[in-house]
């Protein structure tokens, strides 16, 4: 007997989540056919209406329709990302064009057009709310980009390749996720050398995971990095160093390389049928930075500082590394290894001292009750079904009663994407009644018992929390508005600023305890992590900037469907003076963030965007002399609670009273002569 679809029935679920442990596969494609088919028929109604076209019959109509394919998309986003297989899979290579053509349908029909745009004419004379203003030249804007100004033959071929980009996002992320999921470098007692206890376990889970003897390296971030941090074996650490770096350009069905220039070449397509000479022009015209001088501004203004620190950086690795007999050149195999040499030579400090106090579950306490201190939320666990065994459950509430649920997935899987991000199952609202958020946040840590987080991966954890506060404190009215909904460049600030919590001493002495005698971490190793802030930035800001610089590249370039991107990578980075013994840190063959979907396409600089803000913005506090400013936290929340119902350079400015500064984020990051 077929068991019924649940997303053809209400839910009777906690909080109304999604019935998880009813929800199969296969109802995905029928759940999405007849969300289609409803939101077809409520857009028909709307564009038919007899009446003159108002806010309230036009706008707020079309926010209130399509719940049920929300519903439905929202689940299945969530769910061929997290918990994946080949049975989501299949569904999202079937469903990702019918639902990019379904999209188009709806922001190229004439009529709803023509209502949206008659409003839009006359919207000073509506009387509009704040809020109701920016949603009416949000939606009309959208319209336009969509093409919906466009003659009939022009609108066919926006509609065909937003079909065909869906399919090629899709393939692409598969891509990678295959080469993550295959991939393992299979180890013995013998190969271990230098490599911490912590990372032993973790490589003893992902063997056993995978029905090996033994120990197994994968390509998670959180057992490559520190296998390259740590493995004596120079042999063993360029083996896995390649495999990472290869993903996505093996020969065959799962070669990413023919993929990029036709998603290039297809984007440049759209923009110049909307007007703009390249898509990066068109990506920045609706964005906080404006223009793609303003974006190579900010990165030129950190590029040469960073690769001036990273050479001197450099130089003492390789002190070290001659001390130890090492001849010849850094290789980018080898940076890491030395990095952590230095470190404890320079600082006294090691990742293998550092981790034991660094408990998985005592730094989401910290997130939760730093959430707590700020904003006045809490965090009670709850029984309600789930994805996956992993994940844990939360409701939040603050004075005023229920806020919402929160899932934490923390743990790396085969399946799973690979990085850190938030997503949300369903967005609050009240346009007709309160809705509560259900936000959730996807980790990849390396599942050990106990499980151990480096200090990276504890700042990680708070910056994927930042951006969960986002979703969980919107405040807005409309459905189009709410949380994350916002610019590119702005939707990271409140991810990045949190991340400032957790480096702060009294977050440290209360939560970084020793996972075996509960210990806090000593006030010397506190100081000397503290200290060692600023070591191995030039690194870092080189390896991010040289993936922001060559995204713009390759959206800005005038014959993009012409491009051999091994050739114009290489090419690339050998022109912006890229240090050889350091790697970018997204090659283009598994740049999901540019090739798995269009979000970050000619905006990956928006991390170091945001940064300028978040910089800046958290010496508010340090002004206030107290990180937990009653006054000062009151008017983040405004900013975390506002959504897209403001503009964002206005809602920065009435938080930190001034425009931001590049001043903090030179300084913090030691990118200052």
């Amino acid at each position: 007997m077929t068991e019924p679809n649940p997303f053809l029935a209400p839910w009777d679920t906690p909080f109304g989540l999604p019935p998880f442990d009813r929800i199969r596969p296969e109802h995905f494609v029928p759940a999405f056919e007849a969300a289609m088919a409803e939101h077809l028929e409520e857009v028909a109604a709307i564009g038919a209406d007899p009446a003159e076209p108002s806010f309230a019959n036009t706008i707020e109509a079309l926010e209130r329709s399509g719940r049920a394919l929300a519903r439905v998309g929202n689940v299945f986003g969530n769910l061929v990302v997290s918990l994946g297989g080949e049975a989501l899979e299949a569904v999202d290579t079937e469903m990702s064009p019918r639902l990019a053509e379904h999209g188009m349908r709806v922001s190229l029909d004439p009529a709803i057009f023509a209502r949206v745009d008659a409003l839009h004419r006359q919207r000073t004379l509506l009387g509009l709310e704040e809020d109701q203003m920016r949603l009416l030249d949000r939606t009309h804007l959208g319209f336009i980009r969509s093409g919906a100004a466009l003659d009939e033959a022009a609108k066919v071929r926006m509609t065909e390749i937003s079909a065909r980009l869906a399919t090629l996002h899709t393939e692409f992320g598969q891509n990678v996720v295959h080469d993550e999921k295959v991939w393992h470098l299979a180890l013995t007692e013998a190969d271990l050398g230098g490599l911490p206890e912590f990372l032993r376990d973790g490589m003893a889970s992902a063997a056993a995971e995978r029905n090996l003897p033994g120990y197994a390296v994968t390509l998670s971030r959180s057992l490559i990095e520190p296998f390259l941090t740590f493995s004596a074996r120079r042999d063993l650490r360029e083996a896995a160093y390649r495999a990472w770096i290869a993903r996505g350009t093996h020969a065959g069905e799962h070669d990413n390389r023919p993929l990029i220039p036709e998603i290039l070449a297809l984007r440049a397509e759209r923009a110049k049928l909307l007007g703009y000479a390249t898509f990066a022009e068109f990506r920045l015209a609706d964005s906080m930075a404006g223009t793609v001088e303003a974006v190579q501004g900010l990165l030129a203004e950190v590029w040469e500082p960073a690769k001036r620190k990273a050479a001197k950086e450099r130089d003492r690795l390789l002190a070290v590394a001659r001390k130890e007999g090492f001849e010849g050149d850094l290789a980018a195999w080898d940076w890491r290894y030395y990095a952590e040499k230095v470190r404890q030579a320079d600082y006294e400090l090691n990742e293998a001292e550092l981790k034991p106090y660094f408990l998985l579950g005592n730094i989401q306490q910290a997130a939760f009750d730093t959430a707590g201190r700020l904003f006045g939320l809490s965090f009670t666990e709850v029984e309600a079904p789930a994805y996956h065994p992993d994940v844990r459950t939360y409701e939040v509430r603050d004075a005023d009663g229920h806020v919402g649920v929160f899932l934490a997935d923390p743990y790396a899987r085969a399946d799973k994407r690979s990085g850190a991000w938030m997503s949300s199952y369903r967005d609050q609202e009240n346009l007709d009644a309160p809705v509560s958020p259900v936000i959730v946040n996807n980790n990849n840590f390396a599942k050990s018992d106990p499980t151990l987080l480096s200090f990276d991966d504890a700042e990680t954890l708070f910056h994927e929390f930042g951006h969960a506060l986002h979703g969980l404190l919107s405040k807005v009215r409309y459905p189009a508005q709410s949380g994350t909904s916002v610019r590119r460049d702005f939707v990271e600030l409140p991810s990045q600023i949190y991340e400032h919590w957790m480096a702060l001493p009294e977050t440290l002495r209360l939560y970084a305890r020793h996972h075996e005698t509960g210990a806090p971490i000593p006030d010397a190793l506190i100081n000397r992590l503290l200290a060692a802030r600023g070591f191995n930035q030039g690194f870092a800001t080189v390896e991010y900037t040289s993936s922001a610089l060559i995204d713009m590249a390759l959206h800005s370039h005038p014959a993009p469907g012409t491009i051999d991107i091994e050739s114009f990578e290489r090419e690339f980075l050998g022109s912006i003076g890229m240090p050889a013994e350091i790697g970018i840190r997204h090659r283009p063959a598994h740049f999901q963030h540019l090739f798995a979907g269009g979000g970050y396409a000619a905006s990956y600089y928006a991390y170091m965007w945001a940064e300028v803000l978040d910089a800046d913005g958290f010496d508010a506090f340090t002004e206030a002399q107290n990180p937990f400013d009653p006054a000062t936290a009151a008017r983040l929340r405004t900013l975390y609670s506002a959504g897209d119902t403001r503009d964002p350079m206005a809602l920065y400015m009435e938080f930190r009273g001034r425009a931001p500064s590049t001043a903090a984020l030179l300084r913090t990051r030691e990118l200052v002569d």
